[in-house]
């Protein structure tokens, strides 16, 4: 049929006549003022503005750091179906600029199908004045790639930076304490590799900066000394430019949590003239001690104590079971600390000569008769210090008591409901390969060091409250002789299931033991 023009009938008011075609496709009438030919409907099934746009695309990604490439050289960070990644696919699609986007949206897809699909909503000039909308979809296969940042990682002498920690204690309190702080505020973000020595660890950075924020965050939440080095690495005569490595030297103050001390007699009278046998009894950024027999409590700075150094007198290694038999409250009390004269005799005593000491302690609101706890027998203990030869003896204390101790059994320790997150590190030759026995003890003596600093988290509501603890999954339902053992348990503190945070999917959780 052959396209004609019509006039349709003047309307009633007195208005213009319309003229109207008829579409040369289906034949519907259709408005002629804009010399158009076909109708809307069959423009839109018969022109294309999408031509010319792939409907299919590839995205790099790095398996390592979990980063795409948004070209030509930049690596940048995306969730699946975030607003980052869908901006980064919509820049990878060539000819998008020729038409007015509109909407675009992710269609969903397995996340394990290395497919990411987007339909998007376009409009575009078909014909002369027609704008057409159309709607399509574009699938973007995700190529897994290796980042230039990872692939240094891999070779050596890549690292422009170190942050060498060190601690000349015999036991990893310290560094199990400073581990789960580097954790909760991610302060380990920025590092390329992380390597366990004997005495500490090494952190590994690509740039310089990075590793002064790492120096930042240490010192403060720790008491450290650091000393700053470089190392010129190449040299280019005709532009004048140099390549340095950056290393710093980080010692931790080599004086523990629980640990005595006999203070200098000066550093004793600035700090308000303190007794010069104390108890470390909070370490961050300065070292709090406290005596035991009056209560008073002095911090002392990092730079301070570095100024002129001293060693514990003795550690948490060296602690004694004592049982109490007796207790006297003096009803001196500060904060959570109780003043009280007690008897205690040591549990290795007991049924044989019955030995008894009589001294003054700052946990008289936590002990009872018949309770065990730890201290330090210092009579006739040989103690190889000079500031020790200073004091005077005949009026020092035969017995130090530190904390209250609950035995435990090994069954309930496995059975937590709480787990810590570790950091993944590698192993730098501590122990030789062929030194099975070494290796052995070594090992044995990590998982001894982590199970104390477990049972440290569990009797201490004040540490724990600043690190992180998650919740260990369901188990597996025990036995009735479990339960029954379960019911003679001590009284051992616990941890409320309010303390514990969900496992996220992102964080990787390790209950092993460090390597060391």
């Amino acid at each position: 049929m052959s396209n004609y023009t019509q006039m349709t009938p003047a309307n009633q008011d007195g208005g213009a006549q319309v003229a109207t075609v008829l579409c040369c496709n289906c034949g519907v009438p259709m408005d002629g003022s804009q010399g158009l030919v076909m109708c809307y409907d069959c423009i839109k099934m018969n022109v294309d503005i999408t031509e010319g746009i792939p409907r299919e695309a590839n995205v790099s990604f790095c398996r390592n750091c979990e980063r795409f490439l948004q070209p030509p050289g930049q690596w940048i960070k995306a969730q699946l179906e975030s607003r980052e990644l869908l901006a980064l696919c919509l820049r990878r699609l060539k000819g998008l600029n020729k038409v007015r986007l509109v909407d675009a949206s992710f269609i969903w897809t397995e996340p394990h199908s290395r497919r990411i699909r987007v339909k998007l909503t376009v409009q575009g000039e078909a014909m002369a004045n027609t704008i057409v909308q159309q709607t399509f979809e574009v699938e973007y296969v995700v190529i897994a790639m290796q980042c230039p940042d990872c692939a240094k990682s891999y070779t050596t002498n890549t690292w422009r930076a170190t942050v060498q920690i060190r601690q000349k204690v015999p036991h990893k309190r310290t560094f199990l304490y400073l581990e789960q702080l580097i954790l909760k505020h991610n302060a380990h973000v920025d590092t390329v590799s992380i390597q366990e020595t004997r005495d500490g660890l090494d952190f590994f950075y690509a740039q310089k900066n990075h590793a002064a924020k790492m120096v930042d965050f240490l010192q403060a939440v720790a008491p450290i000394k650091v000393k700053k080095s470089e190392e010129l690495v190449s040299m280019d005569i005709h532009s004048g430019s140099s390549s340095y490595k950056f290393s710093y030297s980080v010692e931790i103050a080599p004086i523990c949590r629980d640990d005595l001390v006999v203070l200098p007699k000066k550093l004793a009278h600035s700090m308000g003239n303190i007794s010069r046998l104390v108890l470390c009894n909070k370490v961050t950024n300065a070292l709090q001690f406290m005596d035991p027999n009056t209560l008073q409590t002095s911090d002392l700075s990092a730079p301070v104590y570095f100024r002129s150094p001293f060693p514990s007198l003795l550690d948490a290694t060296q602690l004694v079971e004592f049982i109490v038999l007796d207790v006297e409250p003096t009803g001196d009390i500060r904060g959570k600390y109780v003043l009280a004269d007690i008897e205690v005799s040591r549990a290795s005593d007991l049924g044989s000569n019955d030995q008894t000491f009589y001294v003054r302690t700052h946990l008289g609101g936590i002990l009872h008769p018949g309770d065990s706890c730890l201290g330090y027998y210092l009579r006739n203990t040989n103690i190889n210090s000079e500031l020790w030869d200073t004091l005077d003896t005949d009026n020092t204390p035969e017995v130090v008591i530190v904390k209250k101790y609950y035995p435990r059994k090994s069954k309930k320790s496995k059975n937590r409901k709480w787990k810590l997150k570790r950091m993944a590190r590698e192993h730098n030759d501590i122990v030789a390969n062929d030194d099975s026995r070494q290796a052995r003890q070594e090992q044995e003596k990590a998982e001894r060091d982590y199970e104390l600093f477990l049972q440290e988290l569990e009797e201490d509501e004040e540490l724990r409250q600043t690190i992180n603890l998650y919740k260990a999954g369901e188990e597996a339902p025990r036995k009735e002789a479990d339960e029954m053992e379960d019911e003679d348990e001590d009284d051992a503190p616990e941890i409320g299931i309010d303390e514990l945070l969900d496992e996220l999917d992102d964080m990787t959780l390790d209950d092993a033991p460090m390597n060391e």
